[in-house]
C-alpha cells in the first residue's frame, strides 16, 4: 500500500514538472507584441516618427503656384525672380506659362492661372483693364515709373516722333516692334495714325526687337523700335525715346502684380509677399542685364537673390 502511493506521488510530481515546463516553453514561443517592438524603436530612435510624419505633411501642404508671363525682358526678369523666392524661400512649387497679354488676361479672370507680374497701367493695358478689372485683384506695382515708346539710337538726329515723315526713308518705312497682342502695338497703331506716319509697324517679339536693334546700331543704320523702361537696352546702348507732343504713349505708368479674385482667400502669403515684392529701376536692370548676358533665367534669379538677400527677406512673410 505504501510503494503504491509513493509511486502516485512520484507520477503526480513528474505530471506537475511536465505541465510547469510546457507552460514556460509556450511563454517563450511567444511572440513579441508588433507594439512593444514600435514602442522599442521609438526609445531607440525617437526621430524617426516625427522626421515620416513632417515628411507627409510636407506632402500634403505642398502648393503649386501658376504664373503667367509675357516674353518681354521685364516680366521675364520679375516672374523668374518670384519663382525663386516662391520655390526656395517660401516652399512652394512653381508652374509658368508663357502667352500674350489678351489670353493672360482672360485666365486670370476665369482663375486659370493665379498670378501675372507684368500688368501695365493705367495706359498699356487699358483695353484689358476695362474689361476685367472687376474680376481680378490688382495687387501692387512691382516697378514704378515705367514708360513706353518711340525709342531710337542717339545718332539719330530728329528729336520728335513729328519729324518721322521727313526722314521716312532712312528708316526704310518701318518700325520695330513686338508681338501684335502687346499694348504697346495697339498704341503704336494709334500713333501712325494720330501723327499720319507713312510707316509700317512690323510685327515680331521683344527679342527679335532687340536683335534688330543691335544690329542696325552695329552698322550705325537709323532704326526706330518700340521701347519701354524698364528695359535692359537701355543700360547696353545710348539710347532715346522720341518726343510726343500728343501724349499718345502717355504718361509714366507702373507695372502691377495681378491675382485672380481670390487668391488672398487661397494663397494668403502669396499674395501677402506680392504687396511687398517691388524692384528698383538699378535693381531690375542688374537682373535684366544678367539674364540677357547669361540666357539663363534660373541662375540668374538664384545670385541675385544671393545678392540681395536683405531685400528678400523684407519681402517674405
Amino acid at each position: 500500500m505504501l510503494r503504491i502511493i509513493s509511486n502516485n506521488k512520484i507520477i503526480l510530481f513528474m505530471i506537475v514538472i511536465i505541465t510547469t515546463g510546457g507552460l514556460m516553453a509556450a511563454c517563450g514561443d511567444e511572440a513579441i507584441p508588433e507594439e512593444s517592438t514600435k514602442v522599442e524603436e521609438q526609445e531607440q530612435n525617437p526621430d524617426n516618427e516625427k522626421s515620416e510624419e513632417q515628411s507627409e505633411d510636407e506632402q500634403q501642404t505642398t502648393q503649386t503656384i501658376e504664373i503667367a508671363y509675357v516674353n518681354w525682358a521685364d516680366c521675364v526678369a520679375t516672374t523668374y525672380l518670384a519663382k525663386e523666392i516662391l520655390e526656395e524661400e517660401m516652399g512652394y512649387e512653381v508652374e509658368l506659362t508663357m502667352a500674350d497679354p489678351g489670353p493672360i488676361y482672360t485666365d486670370i479672370a476665369e482663375g486659370e492661372h493665379d498670378v501675372f507680374l507684368g500688368g501695365w497701367l493705367p495706359i498699356t493695358h487699358e483695353e484689358y483693364w476695362e474689361e476685367y478689372q472687376d474680376k481680378v485683384d490688382k495687387i501692387s506695382p512691382n516697378f514704378e515709373g515705367a514708360r513706353i515708346g518711340l525709342v531710337v539710337p542717339d545718332y539719330v538726329d530728329i528729336d520728335s516722333i513729328e519729324d518721322m515723315n521727313d526722314v521716312t526713308d532712312k528708316f526704310d518705312g518701318e518700325i520695330i516692334g513686338i508681338d501684335p497682342g502687346a499694348g504697346i502695338m495697339q498704341t503704336t497703331e494709334t500713333a501712325l495714325e494720330e501723327y499720319g506716319l507713312n510707316f509700317n509697324l512690323i510685327e515680331g517679339s521683344d527679342p527679335a526687337m532687340a536683335t534688330a536693334l543691335q544690329e542696325s546700331i552695329e552698322e550705325e543704320e537709323w532704326v526706330v523700335v518700340t521701347g519701354w523702361i524698364p528695359h535692359w537696352k537701355f543700360a547696353t546702348w545710348d539710347l532715346e525715346f522720341l518726343e510726343d507732343p500728343k501724349k499718345v504713349y502717355g504718361e509714366q505708368e507702373n507695372i502691377y502684380n495681378i491675382g485672380r479674385s481670390d487668391l488672398e482667400q487661397d494663397l494668403p502669403e502669396v499674395r501677402e509677399f506680392l504687396e511687398e515684392f517691388q524692384l528698383s529701376q538699378q535693381g531690375l536692370g542688374e537682373l535684366m542685364a544678367d539674364i540677357n548676358e547669361t540666357e539663363d533665367e534660373e541662375e540668374s534669379a538664384k545670385r541675385w537673390i544671393e545678392d540681395n538677400s536683405d531685400k528678400v527677406e523684407d519681402w517674405t512673410p
